[in-house]
């Protein structure tokens, strides 16, 4: 395994080692949601840089990462700033009782640490690589990667305005992204992995990216993404009603309601 691949494997320990000791400290493991975005930011600047050498598809590859993780750094603290822990982590520090420490370690901040090694993986196998000429195919990945960025950043933008409107308390965001999608930040989320997939397609061994979006994606789609926010939100009878009407992941024309 290239050297710069495994130091920065140590670095992602380290990073969220950190964050499980202050996550213990002021109780609130949901804590790690705020380093997700940043720590990827850290690993493509720390795996470009290591390299030796700086390649424009690195340079791009990086840049597009960075704009996407600081943009969720800063949508997740001002979402959370000042807020109880996360009703997930809640959950699981009641359901794990004395072992809670214990566990958050393992099952919250080393296996997010797991995560986010096969999800970087088109970074780091971008960033170790000699450069390559852009074509067809890395203009098409940067396309894929513009649509996701565009439906999670609008989409989380549109769901924030809609839950400060205090004439919105209780109600259900169904308008602007959220009329196709009843998770387009989910949607965009995962198109943008694909899309840094496909930009590092043609590097050496670049197919094993494909290990990024499948793991974001199914993540997303049937474990902490969509299940959980869904089990949720259906004790809206509201929600319910949109949810007959609304696709539930990839944007769609909403079906016409039947006439009762």
């Amino acid at each position: 395994m290239d050297p710069v691949i495994v130091r920065s494997l140590l670095l992602i320990i380290a990073y969220f080692t950190a964050f499980f000791v202050v996550a213990q400290i002021i109780r609130n493991n949901s804590i790690v949601d705020i380093g997700w975005g940043i720590g990827f930011v850290i690993v493509a600047w720390f795996s470009l840089f290591s390299a030796g050498y700086l390649t424009t598809r690195g340079l791009i590859m990086t840049g597009l990462v960075t704009v996407w993780g600081v943009r969720l750094f800063y949508h997740i603290i001002k979402r959370n700033w000042g807020k109880p822990e996360d009703f997930r982590y809640a959950n699981w520090r009641e359901e794990w009782g004395r072992y809670v420490v214990v566990r958050a370690f393992f099952q919250v901040f080393m296996l997010q640490g797991l995560m986010m090694m096969l999800i970087a993986t088109p970074i780091l196998l971008v960033n170790v690589s000699p450069d390559t000429a852009f074509g067809v195919m890395e203009m098409f990945g940067l396309a894929v990667w513009l649509i996701g960025f565009f439906f999670e950043a609008v989409g989380d933008k549109q769901l924030a305005d809609f839950l400060q409107d205090p004439a919105n308390r209780g109600k259900v965001m169904k308008s602007g992204l959220w009329r196709y999608t009843r998770h387009p930040n989910y949607f965009g989320e995962a198109t943008m992995w694909w899309g840094l997939f496909i930009l590092g397609l043609s590097v050496q061994n670049g197919i094993f990216g494909i290990i990024s979006p499948l793991v974001i994606t199914n993540l997303l789609l049937f474990v902490s993404g969509v299940p959980m926010l869904e089990k949720k939100m259906m004790q809206k009878p509201e929600f319910v009603e949109y949810a007959k009407e609304t696709s539930v992941f990839f944007p769609w024309f909403p079906k016409l309601k039947r006439d009762r």
